[in-house]
């Protein structure tokens, strides 16, 4: 479930969410939507990496594709909350001044991306939420839309099924998306986007806007992102925890990466992690059936869903 590479040129990893999912549950559309989501994501961080520009602007760029992909949980096709509206999470940090901007609780604006990043330039604030976050993309210009238009007709049906069986999306799929990239200069940066659980409630917030949580960046150590059971992501300090034990334990990425999943496994969580290191090196591993992941650098790129794939 695992997978490591370690040349200095630039990369790219993202990830579309772990969780149950299996070659014999998956509709074969879905599954062929999950594969061209990650490829467009990939193409559209590559192209802005080969042109040795920013690692922040790649992860960006790469959140931007997923959010508007119907196939993933965040921004369009996000899951609905248990009143039947969406609300979005994202949070985006750059590896060279551990600058960041992070947003949770939107409803209107389309790119929670975006806002995550204009939060991060205008560096006054780290993170906003809920109406407020709203009024400062539209006062900056950022398109907003109706609630609604984040919809699709599957999101509704597993809401109705889930509130029909009493139950919480904590076991099915968590359609986290997220990026994390080294660029040829060796910058790291993050980026991570969402719209959290199915039939969520009281405006639950997740570890994925949360920095240091489900998203964090650092050129000392790493750049992490995060998607899996966010409240034990977030007791564990998951991508921060990733980063130190890089750091300050003289860990490998991938060991890292591989005993931070067991620290959250050991409390009860479940997920996955991918991150990136200034030296180039990358790593991804999750304790779930499978995770949407792919990854891309100067000599290619690989796209995978299900666990078996990394063993082929």
């Amino acid at each position: 479930m695992a997978a490591a590479m370690t040349d200095m040129r630039w990369r790219l990893v993202v990830h579309g969410g772990a969780g149950s999912m299996r070659p014999e549950r998956l509709d074969p559309e879905q599954e062929r939507c999950a594969r061209a989501g990650l490829e467009a994501a990939l193409e559209a961080g590559a192209a802005i990496l080969e042109k040795r520009e920013d690692a922040l602007d790649a992860v960006q760029a790469a959140v931007r594709v997923l959010e508007e992909d119907s196939c993933f949980n965040a921004g369009r096709g996000s899951v609905l909350t248990a009143t039947g509206c969406i609300e979005l999470d994202a949070a985006i940090m750059d590896g060279r001044t551990r600058a960041a901007g992070a947003v949770a609780g939107l409803r209107t604006t389309r790119a929670p991306i975006d806002l995550a990043r204009l939060v991060l330039d205008e560096g006054q604030h780290v993170f906003v939420s809920g109406k407020g976050a709203d009024e400062l993309a539209r006062n900056h210009g950022l398109e907003q839309v109706e609630n609604g238009w984040f919809e699709v007709p599957e999101r509704r049906r597993q809401l109705e099924e889930l509130l029909a069986a009493g139950g919480f999306d904590d076991e099915i799929k968590y359609g986290t998306v997220g990026a994390v990239a080294v660029d040829v200069d060796g910058h790291v940066a993050a980026a991570t986007s969402t719209g959290g659980l199915t039939a969520k409630r009281w405006g639950r917030v997740g570890d994925s806007p949360l920095i240091g949580a489900g998203t964090y960046a650092s050129d000392s150590s790493a750049a992490v992102s995060a998607t899996g059971s966010g409240e034990y992501f977030i007791r564990a300090v998951a991508a921060h925890q990733l980063a130190d034990r890089v750091r300050i334990g003289g860990q490998s990425l991938q060991d890292a990466l591989d005993s931070t999943l067991a620290d959250i496994a050991a409390l009860g969580g479940k997920g996955g992690l991918i991150a990136v290191a200034p030296d180039g090196d990358a790593a991804w591993g999750f304790t779930t059936p499978a995770m949407y992941r792919g990854m891309a650098d100067s000599s290619g790129r690989t796209v995978h869903l299900y666990s078996e794939e990394d063993e082929r």
